[in-house]
């Protein structure tokens, strides 16, 4: 799974890493992504490392902030 490689050297506690991967996988279950090595997850992946990084905790949040971000249509 793309997240784990990102968050694997990360500064992220287990806390921070367990929300982190709900708002990835929120994410892609919202883009309609079920397939790991699709390209696109790696994208998503860096997305919610990035949006992380700058104290947003809530994973729903996370999510939505990063369909936001890459463009995406909103329901």
């Amino acid at each position: 799974m793309s997240i784990y490689r990102i968050l694997q050297n990360s500064p992220f506690g287990p806390d921070e890493i367990g929300r982190l991967v709900t708002a990835y996988e929120e994410t892609l279950k919202t883009l309609g992504l079920k397939d790991r090595s699709d390209p696109i997850t790696q994208l998503v992946a860096r997305k919610i490392f990035e949006i992380g990084q700058t104290g947003v905790r809530d994973p729903m949040q996370l999510a939505q902030l990063a369909i936001r971000d890459l463009g995406a249509p909103t329901a």
